[in-house]
């Protein structure tokens, strides 16, 4: 067996385990995160850019516009841009993450396309149908290698699209632990292992689930940037930005990549 086929076999395991996690309890803890559907609509109706605030600078004009948000979760990004003139939709392998964010949508006068599939098995259907893909906030470290995710997403494009990728930075997440004002140099940023951890919505569950548990593969921002590019996504910038805590400004929290698909 070859090493790719070695990992694509481990990924569909990992995938499964994750999509079993994300597909139990989600909506109960979406209701207690976000509110009601009515309540969260009313919030995202009267300033949906408050929701892309950290995403804008990096997007074109969304009127219009063919949007997709992979691994979307509760589709928020996805209908506040369609309030905001885009045609939005959602890829995410969690029924009950459609579910919270059709509801949403529909509060909101969106009829919101919201796609239920593992986005590395998604058909050719929709290849070259979008201007615009977003990715945001802990979503790479589901995939053991980022090549066929990056190849999905160079696909899904348009000739010359945009894509715009924002995630935790991988100083914070691999080789920094912190604990209010104290922080621990006690990581491997080089470490490739996969790693077990509680599923990110169980804080607001108010019963844990024994098997609430998804599997990790943490990536450094060389492996990421690289990846991109060897998909035919020209990267055009790339942000780093520091915690918004005052006394966490000197670590960098959270970077953004804005790609291009390679015209032709």
């Amino acid at each position: 067996m070859t090493v790719e086929a070695h990992l694509n076999n481990v990924q569909e395991s990992v995938t499964e385990q994750n999509k079993k996690s994300w597909n139990q309890q989600t909506y109960e803890a979406l209701l207690n995160r976000f509110g009601t559907p009515e309540e969260a609509a009313i919030k995202l109706k009267e300033n949906p850019t408050s929701r892309m605030k950290s995403l804008l600078p990096y997007l074109p004009a969304l009127q219009g516009k063919k949007v997709a948000n992979l691994m979307g979760s509760h589709g928020m990004k996805a209908t506040a841009m369609s309030l905001m003139g885009a045609d939005a939709t959602v890829i995410d392998f969690s029924y009950e993450n459609e579910r919270y964010a059709k509801e949403v949508a529909t509060k909101c006068g969106i009829d919101l396309t919201y796609i239920v599939a593992d986005i590395l098995k998604m058909d050719h259907h929709h290849d070259g149908e979008f201007d615009v893909i977003v990715m945001e906030l802990g979503i790479l470290h589901y995939f053991l290698d980022l090549h066929p995710l990056f190849k999905v997403v160079s696909r899904l494009l348009k000739s010359g699209g945009t894509f715009v990728l924002q995630d935790f930075h991988p100083i914070s997440t691999k080789l920094i632990t912190s604990k209010g004002k104290k922080h621990k140099v006690d990581g491997n940023y080089f470490d490739p292992t996969i790693h077990k951890t509680v599923v990110a919505y169980e804080k607001h569950l108010t019963n844990e689930k024994e098997d609430s548990v998804v599997l990790q593969r943490k990536w450094t921002l060389g492996e990421i940037l690289t990846s991109m590019a060897d998909e035919d996504l020209i990267i055009k910038q790339v942000s780093e930005e520091p915690n918004i805590k005052l006394h966490d400004r000197g670590i960098p929290k959270i970077f953004t990549v804005k790609a291009t698909k390679q015209a032709y």
